[in-house]
C-alpha cells in the first residue's frame, strides 16, 4: 500500500494512525502542494489528499480510506458492532472531521502567523532554503490580522477540548473500551495543536500558544500521545502490532 499525503495533514495523520492501528506496513509518497497534486489528479481524479493505493485501487478521502481498510482487514476492528456504540464512533468521527478540524487549522494558521520558527518549519522538506528563510523572515505584525477575525473560533476550540478533557477524565476511550475510528480522528486533530515526536524535530512539542503549553489540556495531549503509542504510530510507513495492547493512560 502506498498513501500519498500532505506532510502535516491532519486527515493524512488519521490515515496513518489507521494504517499502523491495523498492524499494515505502507510507503508514503509526500506531495508538494500544487505541482504535486497534478500528479495526484491523474491517479485518481481528484486534488486532494489523502489517497491511498491498494494494490490497483485507489481510494481518497480519509473516511473512505478507514472505512476502506475496515472492510479488508477488520481486526483489530475500528468499529464497534453493537449498533448505538458504532452511531456513537461515526458521529465523533464526523464531529472530529468538521468543527474540531476547522478549530484546529485556523488555531494553527494563527500560530504560524505569530511564530516564525513554527511558519518555516510547516512548509515542505523540498521548499528551497532560500523560500523558506523568506517566508520565516515575513514579520508576524503583518500577517497577525486575521487573529482578530479567530477568537469565536478559538473560544470555540477551547470549549471542545475542554469537554473532551471532561470525558476521557472518566473514560480510556471516546466509546467503549478499545481505540476506535473516534478516537483516531480526534487525535489525528490534536496533532496541529501540539505536534507529536512523529511530526518531527523542528515541530515536535510546538504548537498554538495558549493550548499546547495549557497545563489543563496537557491530559489530553498525553492522552493523545499515549494512544499513539499503543497502536504504533512512530514512524511513516512502520507499525508495531505487538503494541497495541497496551493499556491506556487515563486522563486526570
Amino acid at each position: 500500500m502506498e498513501l500519498f499525503q500532505f506532510r502535516h495533514s491532519a486527515f493524512c495523520e488519521k490515515v496513518h494512525l489507521v494504517l499502523c492501528a491495523k498492524g499494515l506496513s505502507y510507503t508514503v509518497r509526500d506531495i508538494t502542494p500544487g505541482v504535486g497534486q497534478v500528479e495526484v489528479f491523474q491517479l485518481s481524479g481528484q486534488r486532494q489528499v489523502p489517497v491511498l493505493r491498494d494494490g490497483e485501487e485507489l481510494i481518497p478521502d480519509s473516511t473512505a480510506i478507514a472505512l476502506h481498510l475496515e472492510a479488508r482487514h477488520s481486526e483489530p476492528s475500528l468499529l464497534p458492532q453493537e449498533p448505538a456504540e458504532r452511531a456513537q464512533v461515526l458521529l465523533l468521527e464526523d464531529w472530529a472531521d468538521t468543527a474540531l478540524a476547522s478549530g484546529a487549522r485556523l488555531a494553527l494558521l494563527q500560530a504560524a502567523a505569530e511564530d516564525a520558527v513554527l511558519r518555516s518549519a510547516l512548509l515542505p522538506d523540498a521548499t528551497p532554503g532560500v523560500l523558506r528563510n523568506l517566508i520565516g523572515a515575513v514579520p508576524g505584525d503583518l500577517l497577525g490580522g486575521m487573529g482578530q477575525l479567530l477568537q469565536s473560533d478559538r473560544q470555540t476550540l477551547i470549549f471542545a477540548l475542554e469537554q473532551l478533557v471532561a470525558l476521557l477524565e472518566q473514560q480510556p476511550y471516546l466509546v467503549g473500551d478499545r481505540p476506535s475510528l473516534a478516537d483516531l480522528a480526534v487525535a489525528a486533530q490534536l496533532y496541529l495543536l501540539r505536534f507529536p515526536l512523529v511530526a518531527g524535530p523542528q515541530l515536535a512539542a510546538r504548537g498554538v500558544a495558549g493550548i499546547a503549553d495549557q497545563p489543563r489540556f496537557e491530559p489530553l495531549f498525553q492522552w493523545r500521545d499515549e494512544l499513539y503509542r499503543s497502536v504504533g504510530r512512530f514512524a511513516d510507513g512502520i507499525s508495531n502490532s505487538a503494541s497495541t495492547s497496551a493499556e491506556p493512560v487515563p486522563v486526570a
